[in-house]
């Protein structure tokens, strides 16, 4: 990975700490889902126009040729929007990746509903923005807001879509570039599919930049390099590539970083890299406990209290089911480190999830495995301690542990089994030892720390030790690479 890339992943992960990110989403973001471009969905217009639309670069004007042939009547091209856009789609990758992460603002110019129906299937609450009216309303418990500069499909007669529109958005749409204004002074953006020829989006960029010369945010854009066409001659390539090379130095006057890559999919490739060291900062701590072994009751629940409380006071979050026998001490360790020695909000570190007892319309063993799932998505890492439940009398391992490492390893998660708590921590931890003991790319330094995590002649405390050592070492070794 170059050091362009290397550096957009640590600016990213920083700015979604403190939740600055916004998206732009083009019409290449969805492009991946089977819905038409520009160029596809005036090709009837086109075509009943006697223009041939491979050969029209100004697709806005030609959108206005079909208004102006038909007295001002825009009806085939609202149900051009409805017969295209309308229809059931399957998000990409890259939008299910950015529904998971903490971004709040996203704007697009594009008329289909990927990205509120991406948020909602992540549990999240969309504020859906597509007329100036509702920029006056405030979607209760909202969770992101998304800006749909262009219109809605639902309402194809509102959408912008001829030169007439563009013309009149600066007047009619005010209230919206104003808020597009604010933003991008504030946010860090990505602009993702987009191709910088949108004269709504350039009226706004031109005035944050006179108005904030020299003191822009920066923002972030993805262009494909350019790729030598069959049969192309060296110098019309090489014209291409000057003219590339022209555009990304003017877009350097906004403060837009150009990220250039080969092929498309690397867009996911390096979000899913922003979202894995986004995520490294997350621990689940998962653990159940009747019996507490040769520790004991006491030493143990110190153990686990001191573990949380290291984890907050790094800067690291804690994500807890509230596991029996443990879970109070999970909880008092990190808000005794919040509260009294960061002073800090509980939302900040720590999320809590404590499990479900009853379920009134399924099964309770489903209701606890999607529990899980949410749980550890929050995660980078899982701490998997103990292990055990009391079942007919009887001492056993905990099945629920067993499920969550699972889970997590289906999540590529980094799992830490401190086997030296015994049961069904110390089963797990046996097999990961194995699993990387075997592997032929395994590191070695990592190997001879998790070594370390099933030893049961180490105290409580160097046990400690060896877990923040590892969790340092994973991390920096780990930095910018899935």
């Amino acid at each position: 990975m170059d050091r362009e890339k290397q550096a957009f992943i640590t600016h990213i992960c920083k700015e979604l700490e403190d939740e600055n990110i916004a998206i732009f989403a083009g019409a290449g973001m969805s492009a991946g889902t089977g819905f038409v471009n520009w160029s596809e969905l005036l090709r009837p217009i086109a075509d009943e126009l006697g223009l041939d639309v491979d050969r029209e670069h100004d697709l806005v004007a030609l959108a206005q040729y079909h208004c102006n042939d038909n007295g001002n009547n825009r009806s085939q091209l609202n149900q051009r929007l409805i017969e295209e856009f309308s229809r059931d789609a399957n998000e990409t990758e890259v939008h299910r990746i950015l529904s998971r992460l903490p971004i709040r603002t996203f704007w697009t110019t594009n008329y289909d509903k990927l990205i509120e129906s991406s948020l909602i299937k992540a549990g999240k609450n969309p504020d859906v923005k597509h007329t100036k009216q509702q920029l006056a309303f405030t979607k209760p418990k909202r969770d992101s807001v998304v800006y749909k500069m262009h219109g809605d499909v639902d309402h194809p007669s509102d959408a912008v879509l001829t030169k007439d529109d563009y013309e009149k958005y600066h007047v009619k749409m005010e209230q919206f570039l104003s808020s597009l204004k604010g933003d991008l002074i504030s946010k860090t953006f990505i602009f993702i599919g987009f191709s910088f020829t949108d004269p709504n989006l350039d009226y706004i960029l031109s005035r944050v930049r006179i108005a904030y010369d020299g003191n822009q945010r920066r923002h972030y854009c993805f262009i494909r390099s350019v790729q030598k066409n069959d049969g192309e001659s060296d110098a019309d390539y090489e014209y291409r590539q000057r003219k590339q090379s022209l555009f990304i130095g003017d877009l350097n006057r906004f403060n837009i970083k150009t990220i250039i890559i080969d092929d498309f999919d690397e867009i996911e490739t390096l979000l899913k890299l922003v979202e894995i060291n986004h995520k490294k900062k997350s621990f689940f701590i998962s653990g159940a406990a009747h019996d507490y072994g040769s520790w004991g009751e006491t030493k143990s629940l110190s153990f686990v209290s001191s573990l949380s409380s290291k984890l907050i006071r790094k800067g690291w979050n804690v994500v807890s089911g509230f596991g029996l026998g443990i879970g109070s001490s999970v909880i008092c360790g990190a808000l005794e480190e919040i509260y009294v020695n960061q002073k800090r909000s509980i939302a900040d570190q720590l999320l809590l999830r404590p499990f479900p007892q009853s379920a009134s319309t399924q099964s309770l063993p489903t209701l606890w495995t999607m529990y899980r799932e949410d749980m550890i998505s929050h995660a980078g890492f899982t701490i998997l301690v103990f292990g055990n439940k009391l079942n007919d009398g009887e001492v056993v391992l905990s099945n629920g542990m067993l499920e969550e490492y699972e889970i997590s390893k289906k999540k590529n998660n980094i799992i830490l089994p401190i086997g030296a708590t015994g049961y069904m921590a110390k089963k797990i931890w046996e097999k990961e030892y194995q699993s990387l003991s075997s592997a032929e790319n395994t590191d070695d330094n990592f190997l001879a720390l998790f070594f370390e995590l099933g030893d049961e002649t180490k105290s409580p405390e160097q046990i400690l030790t060896v877990i923040q050592n590892i969790i340092e070492y994973s991390i920096k070794k780990g930095e910018l690479h899935g």
